[in-house]
């Protein structure tokens, strides 16, 4: 499968392609990419989650047993389900933050939608994610999928990284751009 941007290039686009491959065969796109969601979020929110992922100190068989736990408390539809098994079983759980962006990106592609990685200081609400969207929609001409993240360190304002493209509107890097022109 030829993708765009090198995704099938690295260890995480290659598991991320065959998890997509998968999933479109399945006709369940869109289970997968709720349950990445899903999944993505509760690496966000628990500590012990996020290092039971990326511990070396976490033998392949316990990471088996805890994903075998976890991923009916999260819902997890059946494919994404054996997929963490088959990582986990691999030794690759560490891997599984870049094959959500990798699999968001070829689910974007596949839709037909541009995705954004957009970074805020804090989460974004329904009603400012769906404003996002109209306004990147109207620039880009495309529909557009955002991949959220939150980074407390740029104070506020937004990061917007669509391909090569980045806007950065964060109050960090305007009070950067201060500090150097009052420098001189």
């Amino acid at each position: 499968m030829e993708t765009s941007g090198g995704i099938q290039a690295s260890l995480s686009g290659r598991y991320a392609t065959a998890l997509f491959g998968l999933a479109r065969d399945e006709k369940a796109i869109e289970a997968v990419s709720s349950s990445l969601a899903t999944l993505k979020q509760a690496l966000v929110e628990s500590d012990d989650f996020r290092r039971m992922t990326t511990s070396p100190l976490v033998g392949r068989d316990e990471a088996k047993k805890t994903v075998a736990l976890i991923a009916p408390m999260l819902d997890l539809d059946p494919i994404t389900t054996k997929f963490l098994g088959v990582l986990a079983q691999n030794g690759r759980l560490f891997q599984i933050g870049a094959i959500i962006r990798a699999f968001s990106a070829l689910a974007a592609q596949y839709r037909g939608e541009v995705t954004a990685s957009v970074t805020s200081a804090h989460p974004l609400s329904a009603d400012q994610i769906d404003a996002l969207k109209a306004k990147l929609k109207t620039q880009l001409g495309r529909e557009v999928a955002v991949d959220l993240n939150v980074d407390p360190a740029i104070l506020g304002g937004l990061i917007v990284k669509v391909g090569s493209r980045q806007i950065d509107g964060s109050i960090r890097s305007k009070l950067n751009s201060l500090a150097i022109a009052m420098k001189g």
